[in-house]
């Protein structure tokens, strides 16, 4: 049985020894550099730096660890696979001393904090706007100027042809106390002459 192979034995591309190693942990922060596979057949890195909430599977052939990390407000978490050959390297860049081995409640601490902020914030509408929605803002303040227009004119009409039918009515008045006057005198001399 001595030159039996191991069972237990990890077969993988990468560095298996390097990986248990690492001994990751819940609560460190970690960079994780992944190979991306592009259209050519080529590979690009890129780093996914975060906390990890979890560890499982100790440093067996189907280890995994979770990763967190909050992206322009919104949290992202991916699981690795502790000896994927899409990982180019792993680093850990700051360890934390946890109590519990699953920090997921560290999902609820980020949720409450995004809440207080959300009190915080004032609720706002300013926006850059399409230049088709500007034309047709601009087009409706020129009719509404338009109509805006035509209604004082038409204002200032009525205003203008009452002015004139009053003052017709006074020319009339004035006129009819004339002509009563020149009757009256005609009367007066009739009867001086009789």
């Amino acid at each position: 049985m001595s030159t039996a192979t191991n069972p237990h034995k990890i077969i993988s591309p990468v560095n298996v020894e390097k990986r248990q190693s690492i001994n990751i942990q819940s609560g460190d922060t970690v960079r994780v550099v992944i190979r991306i596979p592009e259209a050519d057949g080529k590979f690009r890195l890129q780093p996914f730096e975060g906390i990890v909430l979890a560890c499982k599977h100790g440093h067996e052939a189907g280890a995994t660890f979770t990763v967190r990390r909050v992206i322009d407000g919104v949290g992202v978490e991916k699981i690795f696979p502790l000896y994927s050959p899409m990982i180019d390297e792993i680093s850990i860049v700051r360890r934390a001393k946890t109590r519990s081995s699953k920090l997921y409640h560290i999902r609820d601490k980020a949720a409450r904090q995004i809440r207080r902020q959300m009190r915080r914030m004032i609720q706002v509408d300013i926006s850059t706007g399409s230049a088709a929605e500007d034309e047709r803002k601009a087009q409706e303040e020129a009719e509404a100027a338009e109509a805006k227009a035509k209604e004082e004119e038409e204002k200032a009409k009525k205003a203008e042809e009452e002015a004139q039918a009053v003052a017709d009515e006074g020319a009339q008045t004035e006129d009819e106390p004339e002509e009563a006057e020149e009757g009256k005198a005609e009367e007066e001399e009739e009867e001086k002459e009789e």
